[in-house]
């Protein structure tokens, strides 16, 4: 054989196999970051306290009925669930597929979700947003809940996207106004924030207004990520952004990014596996 017909019937289609093999595990193949956090301003009386966070499934399925998906969560034994928003999708919306999830979700532990631009933008999302308060999730609408820990709590808080505010105001203005509303009833005790926000970009905004912890979403890793560059391109930070994954600091306050589970508009991701965070509380700092 000679070696051009070994490239067109050997090599050629192999390539193509995976080349097709490496673009569906970039796309499906999930990941599981952790991150641990310790703070002299949570509580004495515990050992550690394990949040799962999920963020931007755009209506995207994992297997039958999201159980790939659902397993890796059960085995990661959270004390609590959080979405942080983007659930569905406006351009290609699957309610059944986003339902599933969350089905899945309160079977393992109590969900708190913050809702993204997507719910925002879909009409079809209001009646799965009934369907999710029928299972018992906790939709934080610019509201906060004490969370019991230990001999204490810890205050976690929950935030809409800025889209649902219609007035003509930037986002950061947008955004204290929901933070304002937020907390405008907690009393006054210096507990330890963790904020569900859908926006990794205002970042700023949450240290300005004192948040220990931000859990973010919205960048999707920067969808296409460049080796030792990092993420091409995210919504509210355009090219080459700053904050795509990972764990960042602004003076005492630190916000993580995850990456996304799911796509929207651009259908792949390259070099950004979909990713679940498992947040890992503890009492004092890490020695």
């Amino acid at each position: 054989m000679s070696r051009t017909k070994r490239w067109l019937l050997i090599y050629l289609p192999a390539a193509i196999v995976l080349c097709i093999y490496f673009l569906y595990a970039q796309n499906n193949s999930i990941v599981v970051t952790t991150y641990k956090v310790a703070s002299d301003k949570l509580p004495d009386g515990f050992d550690s306290y394990r949040i799962v966070q999920l963020s931007d499934l755009q209506s995207k399925e994992f297997g039958k009925e999201q159980r790939p998906l659902i397993r890796k969560v059960k085995k990661l034994n959270p004390d609590i669930i959080v979405v942080t928003g983007d659930l569905v999708d406006r351009n290609h919306y699957d309610g059944e597929a986003s339902f599933r999830l969350m089905e899945g979700m309160a079977k393992i532990a109590p969900i708190y979700f913050a809702r993204g631009n997507h719910e925002q933008a879909s009409r079809e999302y209001r009646e799965l947003e009934e369907r999710l308060l029928a299972l018992g999730v906790h939709i934080m609408k610019n509201a906060h809940e004490d969370i019991p820990l230990g001999d204490g709590a810890f205050r976690l808080i929950g935030v809409d996207d800025p889209t649902y505010n219609n007035k003509g105001d930037g986002d950061a203005d947008k955004m204290n106004a929901h933070l304002a509303e937020a907390l405008a009833d907690a009393d006054g005790s210096d507990l330890f924030t963790v904020l569900l926000s859908h926006r990794t970009e205002l970042f700023p905004v949450y240290a300005e207004n004192g948040i220990d912890l931000s859990l973010t979403g919205h960048a999707h890793g920067g969808q296409i990520r460049v080796p030792f560059k990092g993420g091409v391109f995210a919504p509210g930070q355009g090219m080459w952004p700053v904050w795509t994954e990972g764990m960042h600091e602004i003076g005492d306050s630190a916000m993580i990014v995850n990456r996304g589970l799911g796509n929207s508009r651009f259908p792949l991701r390259l070099f950004n596996q979909p990713e679940i965070v498992l947040l890992e509380l503890k009492p004092q700092a890490v020695e």
